[in-house]
């Protein structure tokens, strides 16, 4: 973790997140306790920081300096208003094309799919507050600079931002296996917004529920599934072609 995207120390991370910095991740040592630490905890809750209990060998790695046992990430980027993103794109006159990652939760996964959504024209990213990958330098160095030139959305529930773009008319598509429909059979060539799933489980069975549409690409190997970057990358090509 580089010395500039982190914060250490109970109080040091207290103010920060008072102040309004996009803190993504606070590392707690286990089994500690104080008053301090609960005004940390309290503080977290009401911002819905994403937190996580950790070995004290952890934090030490982290920083070897007197952490207190607490060590927090900080995004190096700003984050967008999802209100914003979608009336602004709308106003531009292009045809919008939005990625929503449901906690897609590696860096280096993250990474790699802003780079290829930078290289296809994504209008913007959309994640989910708890449970998605941190903007760290891994992502950083991943994306190859990406992560600076697309606008990206931190939003409550992935569910209420699928509701606004539906909203907005624009058609959610969901990248599932769990359908008969291929992503070349459907019209891409109108205002979407594609949903990649977590590494492990997939998109949330609540949220395949109120998509639009469900697709899914050809599979010839034994292999039952691609990276979740690799998928999204096929998924955007196949958008462009449609619009070239």
């Amino acid at each position: 973790m580089e010395k500039e995207h982190q914060i250490f120390g109970i109080r040091a991370i207290i103010e920060a997140i008072q102040a309004g910095k996009e803190v993504d991740k606070v590392f707690i040592q286990k089994e500690i306790s104080g008053e301090l630490m609960k005004d940390l905890m309290k503080v977290m809750k009401r911002a819905n920081i994403n937190f996580s209990y950790v070995p004290v060998e952890k934090l030490n790695r982290l920083t070897p300096n007197n952490h207190q046992g607490a060590v927090a990430t900080i995004s190096p980027i700003g984050f967008i208003d999802l209100e914003h993103l979608v009336e602004s794109t709308i106003a531009s006159g292009a045809k919008p094309l939005f990625l929503i990652l449901d906690q897609i939760s590696d860096a280096r996964n993250f990474g790699a799919i802003i780079r290829t959504a930078e290289c296809t024209g994504v209008n913007g990213i959309i994640v989910q507050k708890a449970g998605s990958a941190p903007v760290n330098g891994d992502t950083v160095k991943t994306s190859a600079g990406a992560v600076f030139n697309v606008p990206i959305c931190k939003v409550e529930h992935i569910k209420d931002a699928i509701f606004y773009l539906q909203g907005s008319g624009i058609k959610t598509i969901a990248a599932t296996e769990k359908t008969d429909q291929n992503i070349y059979d459907l019209a891409l060539n109108e205002p979407v917004a594609i949903i990649m799933g977590s590494e492990d489980r997939g998109i949330n069975p609540s949220v395949l529920k109120i998509v639009d549409e469900k697709a899914k690409l050809p599979m010839f190997g034994s292999i039952g599934s691609l990276n979740v970057s690799v998928a999204c990358g096929a998924f955007l090509y196949e958008t462009v072609r449609q619009r070239s």
